[in-house]
């Protein structure tokens, strides 16, 4: 990828020198055109990510990092765009597996990507009042009610709490290798019967 070709078709865009692929910081109001002329005119036919990040010590909190692949080509290209009033163009319009990644985005960070055809959240509940990964959201979580109400009324059954059964992590003990935590079998919750 020639960075010229794309600094001089949009000239607010900066080449940030990245040193595994070439990386630009694009302007969020050249974004779909940009991935549009990526995409029509070098062969980047291949959203292969997409992922809100939060940029430290910069006067825009947000951002987005999308990657591109020319399947052509066999090379990859990346770039950057401010979250601008937390607010970035959707580009599912032009790569359509963005959507997920920017529904994602919006769950865990509070992105929001205009333009986009279904903008709720993935991962989360849609009314849990928290974006999960920005820095300020505390490591422990903060307690919210889960709509049981809601799941009740679909399931028609009582809803209770799933037991933890210690946690979902066990440490064995031992060498650092066998110490490290494993996901606890909790698939079965009875004795088991004897053979």
């Amino acid at each position: 990828m020639d960075a010229a070709a794309l600094t001089s078709r949009f000239p607010a865009t900066q080449d940030l020198a990245g040193k595994d692929m070439p990386t630009f910081r694009v302007a969020a109001g050249d974004l779909l055109a940009a991935v549009r002329f990526l995409r029509d005119e070098h062969g980047f036919d291949l959203l292969a990510d997409l992922c809100g990040l939060e940029l430290q010590g910069r006067p825009v909190r947000f951002g987005v990092v999308l990657h591109l692949l020319s399947t052509t080509h066999k090379e990859y290209v990346r770039l950057h765009v401010d979250a601008v009033g937390d607010r970035v163009p959707s580009v599912s319009s032009l790569h359509p597996g963005a959507n997920w990644h920017e529904r994602e985005a919006y769950d865990m960070f509070g992105i929001v990507f205009e333009g986009h055809p279904d903008p709720r959240r993935i991962l989360m509940w849609d009314s849990y009042p928290y974006h999960p990964l920005r820095k300020d959201f505390p490591l422990a979580g903060i307690e919210v009610p889960f709509p049981a109400a809601d799941v009740a009324e679909v399931t028609g059954q009582k809803v209770e709490p799933a037991p933890m059964m210690g946690g979902p992590f066990v440490s064995h003990g031992g060498k650092l290798s066998e110490g490290e935590p494993s996901a606890l079998d909790q698939s079965w919750t009875e004795e088991k019967p004897k053979a």
